[in-house]
């Protein structure tokens, strides 16, 4: 149900959004899972759903999906309000769950057959559909083993298969990468950058944030049921973080000798030990890039300098912390 006083979504933004929420809101008795989550997951890109344990990311997650009706707010999937149309809603969603819901008897091949006859692809055509995809995700050797027999890793690339049987334009993916070899992760962002470059809107949650950096575009940040940042580009190139530097030489020595030379030419840097690397604060990259500059200039042997986390971790933490509220 939508709320009166819920922010309506314009008529010439959704034809061409991907995923649209506005002030979405949902509550389990007293328990208020999702308070007040907007944002947009656009066509042509990757978004990323970013926060901790009990955020409300999985209620969020099955309300796009029209398994659940929000309590307040809007949702469209392109032009489609899927508590109105769940059914309209379900033909543009791929729903990929945390963990599959497989048949265990049926095998692998079958269990894509059944997805896209309920779809309503012909059978012969739902057979050719399921060959196809078991090839692209890497199990077409285990075509007619049963869903049983399939480890983890495997049972997450038959889900992200059964998501993919029916073409959709929206790809809703929950810990995507659960259980799967470094191989097959591989495998997996390829695969959704190529739908990402193809048109579909994507949107994906994982606690393992290394990861999601490396397949996003975009980001979005809930906390406590509520989306607290929304960033498109998903970098904090402008906001205070950490870099590690390792200077030549170290390997035997440790770091602890250059910690004074560093300090000597970067006063106002707080500078720790870790490990083999010393870690500095700057303010942004281009007070980082000028630190660099002047540590080179100085006659510091520097090996590497780079960010000490990720675009994501780094702004994660500092959500965490109250920065972004």
């Amino acid at each position: 149900m939508s709320s009166p006083t819920a922010d309506a979504i314009p008529a010439s933004e959704t034809p061409h959004a991907g995923v649209v929420a506005r002030s979405v809101a949902r509550s389990f008795g007293s328990v208020h899972a999702v308070r007040d989550v907007t944002f947009d997951a656009r066509p042509g890109r990757i978004t990323g759903l970013v926060g901790p344990n009990g955020a409300g990311k999985t209620t969020l997650f099955l309300m796009l999906a029209s398994l659940l009706a929000p309590d307040r707010g809007e949702i469209r999937i392109g032009d489609i309000d899927p508590v109105a149309d769940p059914s309209a809603a379900r033909e543009r969603i791929g729903w990929m769950p945390d963990a599959l819901g497989a048949w265990e008897s049926l095998s692998a091949r079958e269990t894509l057959t059944i997805a896209g006859r309920l779809y309503g692809a012909p059978k012969a055509q739902a057979v050719d559909r399921a060959d196809e995809l078991l090839a692209e995700v890497g199990l077409g050797e285990l075509a007619t083993a049963p869903a049983r027999v399939l480890s983890r890793g495997q049972k997450q690339l038959l889900g992200f298969a059964r998501a993919l049987v029916h073409r959709p334009s929206v790809l809703l993916l929950d810990e995507p990468a659960s259980g799967l070899d470094p191989a097959a992760r591989i495998a997996l962002r390829r695969h959704l950058r190529a739908l990402a470059d193809d048109g579909a809107a994507i949107l994906v949650s994982s606690h393992v944030l290394s990861e999601l950096e490396e397949m996003v575009d975009d980001a979005v940040f809930m906390s406590e049921g509520a989306t607290v940042a929304h960033q498109h580009d998903a970098s904090s190139h402008g906001q205070p973080r950490d870099w590690r530097l390792r200077v030549a030489g170290t390997r035997q020595s440790g770091p602890g000798p250059w910690r004074d030379a560093v300090a000597r030419v970067l006063p106002e840097a707080n500078i720790r030990i870790d490990r083999r690397d010393l870690v500095l604060a700057f303010p942004d990259e281009v007070h980082a890039a000028q630190g660099l500059s002047d540590l080179v200039a100085a006659g510091i042997l520097v090996a590497e300098f780079a960010p000490a986390s990720g675009d994501l971790e780094s702004a994660f933490l500092q959500m965490k912390d109250g920065g972004e509220r």
